[in-house]
């Protein structure tokens, strides 16, 4: 659980399952607070008993889990899919208030529907759960990871080429398209195909504000930011989600990108070129970011701290070799 921070999500299914858990806090990428408040006061509601002591969380429940009314003073991603593990065996109807609205809330209810929950208005801001007995087995494709895309995307972009993505849901990546228009990128799309095609030289993109579905991803604001370090003319970020999410802006000013940070607000002036440089991949997003920066760059950049990336990205260097980039893994001198 101190590697990857979604492994809170567990605590809910285990509990509903189990009746116990026990469970260190989670870790994951420094991004600033992330804390599990949210998820622990919305199980307690709904009666599981919880004891935090020497970094661990000991829960239990007597009996079953019950039905709450549940209201999320943010719509966070893993609280609602926390609860709606939770309570689809709870005794009673559980509803969730402010709930988060990302395309994967809508996949996980689906999922448990088609094991036996009853769960309805996933995708929007209140969900219901009629808590049913039992569940049981099923079979469900997992939509694909539109973070995933748009890294794909901005790696395209900041190299000048054209790339085709197939199997991707448009739609999902409807907040993040208009930021490729407005540099100068092509893009048509045709039931599950995407294609992207870069300009001679990109445009700067105004302004990028992160905001939680159906606005832009913060996850996907790293990648885009490497990308307007190579466009012409100065673009502007306001990260509103997580205060230390700009962690990769000094690894890519050692590629010798122009960013200037002021709190929440980064500004990139666009540069004609970016030269290779010895790199650390701080996080997953932002380790996906430099090295979109370093493929785009002058030369060879190495980059340490990779099993932040291989978090979030199967088969990375594979899939990008794949499509002409000259990349390649190896043993680090350390471990060595």
């Amino acid at each position: 659980m101190r590697e990857m921070r979604s492994s809170i999500v567990f605590l809910g299914a285990i509990v509903a399952k189990h009746k116990r858990a026990r469970l260190s806090f989670p870790g994951g990428c420094e991004l600033g607070p992330r804390p599990i408040d949210l998820h622990l006061a919305a199980l307690r509601q709904m009666g599981v008993k919880i004891d935090e002591q020497h970094g661990y969380l000991d829960c239990r429940v007597d009996g079953s889990l019950r039905g709450a009314v549940i209201n999320l003073a943010l719509p966070s991603v893993g609280a609602t899919e926390n609860i709606l593990l939770a309570a689809s065996t709870a005794k009673g109807t559980t509803v969730i208030h402010n709930a988060s609205r990302e395309p994967e809330i809508n996949d996980l209810a689906e999922f448990l529907n088609g094991c036996g929950a009853n769960i309805r208005g996933a995708g929007e801001s209140v969900i219901l759960i009629d808590g049913v007995k039992e569940l049981y087995g099923g079979e469900h494709r997992c939509i694909p990871d539109r973070i995933t895309a748009a890294t794909y995307m901005s790696m395209a972009a900041m190299t000048g080429g054209s790339l085709m993505l197939r199997e991707v849901i448009p739609a999902h990546l409807s907040p993040v398209i208009p930021c490729f228009e407005e540099a100068g990128c092509e893009i048509s799309t045709r039931g599950e195909n995407l294609l992207i095609k870069a300009p001679e030289r990109l445009r700067r993109v105004h302004t990028v504000r992160t905001m939680a579905y159906p606005g832009f991803p913060t996850d996907a604001q790293p990648p885009i930011m490497a990308m307007t370090c190579l466009a012409d003319g100065t673009s502007m970020f306001v990260e509103n989600i997580f205060e230390n999410r700009y962690k990769h802006v000094s690894e890519l000013i050692r590629l010798g990108a122009h960013i200037k940070v002021e709190g929440k607000v980064a500004v990139v002036e666009g540069v004609s070129a970016l030269t290779s440089a010895s790199l650390e991949a701080t996080d997953l997003r932002g380790g996906a970011a430099i090295t979109a920066a370093a493929l785009a760059a002058q030369g060879v950049s190495e980059i340490e701290g990779v099993s932040h990336i291989d978090r979030g990205y199967e088969r990375f260097e594979e899939n990008l070799r794949s499509i002409g980039a000259k990349i390649t893994r190896e043993k680090s001198v350390k471990n060595v």
